[in-house]
């Protein structure tokens, strides 16, 4: 973990005012130490920074599709490969804009639940996520185990996936 600067620092303790009270409250898995108050505020500040981040990419990436659709049919003519590529381009941009909108909103869910004093605990199983897991992936709002069986759910072939929104794996969802 990196050192929080004193403005990280005092937007982690303005938007969460109950993290020193909470933070005792997060789980751990066997053989882990607790939850330390800087841990939590170097997740909480890594978390608030990429939502600040994300939410920069989806506008710009929301306007270049915008003009994008806007300017679909300019200068392609009547040739098939234009027009291939065209679309091929503008289906391109839409996978991007909704993987940054799907990773603002695992971001944004993670940080509701530091608020709530929910994080770190599987909201499947009720269990303790894991404190590495959370420090490599801070988005995790399911233990490995439960992530394990949600995926196997969504096997290949299956007709709807019942991955949880907020894990990464839903971005590969088949409908």
């Amino acid at each position: 973990m990196t050192k929080l600067t004193t403005a990280a620092r005092s937007a982690v303790r303005d938007r969460f005012p109950n993290l020193a009270k909470d933070v005792k409250s997060f789980p751990v898995r066997d053989g882990e130490e607790p939850w330390t108050l800087r841990e939590a505020e170097e997740l909480a500040a890594e978390l608030l920074a990429e939502k600040e981040r994300l939410e920069g990419e989806l506008a710009v990436a929301d306007e270049e599709l915008s003009n994008l659709l806007r300017h679909s049919g300019d200068g392609t003519g009547d040739d098939q490969a234009d027009s291939g590529s065209s679309a091929l381009e503008r289906e391109q941009e839409l996978t991007l804009v909704n993987n940054v909108r799907d990773l603002l909103a695992q971001t944004s869910h993670a940080l509701d639940r530091i608020a709530a004093g929910t994080y770190a605990t599987c909201e499947e199983t009720g269990l303790p996520i894991g404190k590495a897991r959370l420090q490599a992936f801070p988005r995790a709002n399911l233990s490995v185990e439960a992530k394990q069986r949600a995926e196997r759910r969504c096997a290949p072939g299956r007709r709807r996936c019942l991955i949880h929104l907020s894990e990464p794996t839903r971005l590969a969802r088949r409908g």
